[in-house]
């Protein structure tokens, strides 16, 4: 009945995040937390449950500041004793990825092994009908190819149909970071899924995005680029000038780079969901998971210890499709055409791409910053 309300593709999304996402059994205990914004996900994902014969606990939440919900939350969670298989807890939120540790100390009286938690950003039917129509071992299949061949480099050279031209440095010690819908026994899964990303040693040369952009604040401003590029130029790991022949989306850069360090490329990222073809009007992470290359500036994707800054704001720049070459290798990955990997994931990257600073640095320990009718109102900027 459900399924019949809605379009085939974004029921299969559903079916897909329940089945083979999240690997739903009679045995688990499903807890659906959602915003307001997201009810209607939340509801597909329920009715799909029910279906399956789980029964969901559905736990409302405002996005980033709430009060009353570790109270709800923990009243709405069975205890270990009460649970045969695993607890999976599914969230969905449209802008925010809210109250981590809330959610933390909540399912944390779980062993690691009988706990799963999968959190939505961006959630829409796009994010079913499009981001999750791959699957996750095929994401981990893509997002090893790269790997493989990405984590042993020290040198790569980047084009893209846009004219982009930039040579990049990487250093062993920064960290790999992949996101292919699963996580680590205790972690969590971000989702959408599809991106291998790290922080470039250095970086320099011409950047030009003509698919989207990405940015953690709330905004309603078409995040779409096709009519309108971004041209950055890079020297040594920052953006020294850019450009937007759009006078708004030229504004929104100028409020977006001005703030704290957020001129510092802090984030190199590939897209591999190759679902994923059209950019979406959303600002949205469904858009950095197109297959292609992005940068993030501001916020790096480290340890704090190892880049030496934080930053209130990450604004992603992405560009469609993209040559990579590694190292002296002759022959470039062609991200369009990236063949899955036969070979294991590595296990050395990180799962999770959403990167929370200290409460201390940004008062909450969510991903967004808000927008008020003055622009993008970001959080106090450590001291320089």
């Amino acid at each position: 009945m459900i399924s019949g309300a809605l379009d085939a593709a974004t029921w299969s999304g559903v079916e897909a995040l329940v089945d083979e996402y999240a690997g739903v059994s009679p045995r688990d205990q499903v807890a659906v937390l959602y915003t307001s914004d997201s009810y209607e996900p939340a509801a597909w994902v329920c009715a799909a449950l029910e279906l399956r014969g789980v029964p969901a606990r559905r736990v409302w939440m405002a996005p980033l500041h709430d009060d009353g919900f570790a109270e709800r939350l923990a009243s709405a969670l069975p205890s270990p004793e009460e649970v045969e298989g695993r607890l999976v807890v599914l969230s969905f939120e449209r802008d925010t990825m809210s109250h981590s540790r809330e959610l933390a100390a909540a399912v944390g009286t779980f062993d690691k092994d009988r706990r799963a938690v999968y959190r939505a950003i961006s959630s829409s039917a796009d994010l079913f009908n499009e981001a999750l129509s791959v699957r996750p071992a095929d994401l981990s299949a893509l997002n090893a190819t790269l790997l493989s061949r990405l984590m042993p480099a020290t040198r790569l050279r980047i084009t893209t149909p846009s004219g982009s031209d930039l040579r990049v440095r990487l250093d062993q010690k920064h960290r790999w970071i992949s996101n292919r819908g699963s996580a680590r026994a205790g972690g969590v899964a971000v989702l959408p899924a599809g991106e291998v990303a790290t922080f470039p040693a250095d970086i320099s040369g011409t950047f030009i995005a003509d698919y989207a952009f990405n940015v953690n604040a709330i905004t309603d401003r078409d995040a779409r680029l096709i009519d309108h590029p971004v041209t950055v130029r890079i020297r040594e790991g920052r953006a020294i000038e850019y450009h937007c022949d759009d006078l708004e989306m030229a504004g929104f850069l100028d409020e977006c780079l001005r703030t704290y360090c957020a001129y510092n490329v802090g984030e190199l990222g590939f897209g591999t969901n190759s679902a994923i073809v059209g950019p979406i009007p959303m600002n949205s992470h469904i858009n950095e998971r197109r297959r292609g290359i992005h940068l993030g500036f501001g916020q790096h994707n480290q340890d704090p210890e190892v880049v030496g800054y934080q930053c209130p704001i990450h604004l992603d720049l992405i560009a469609a499709g993209g040559l990579v070459w590694v190292d002296d290798d002759p022959e470039p990955i062609d991200l369009e055409s990236l063949a899955p990997s036969g070979a294991a994931h590595p296990a050395d990257p990180r799962d999770e791409d959403v990167f929370s600073p200290s409460a201390e640095d940004l008062e909450v320990d969510d991903c967004c910053g808000i927008l008020t009718s003055d622009g993008l109102r970001l959080f106090n900027p450590p001291p320089a």
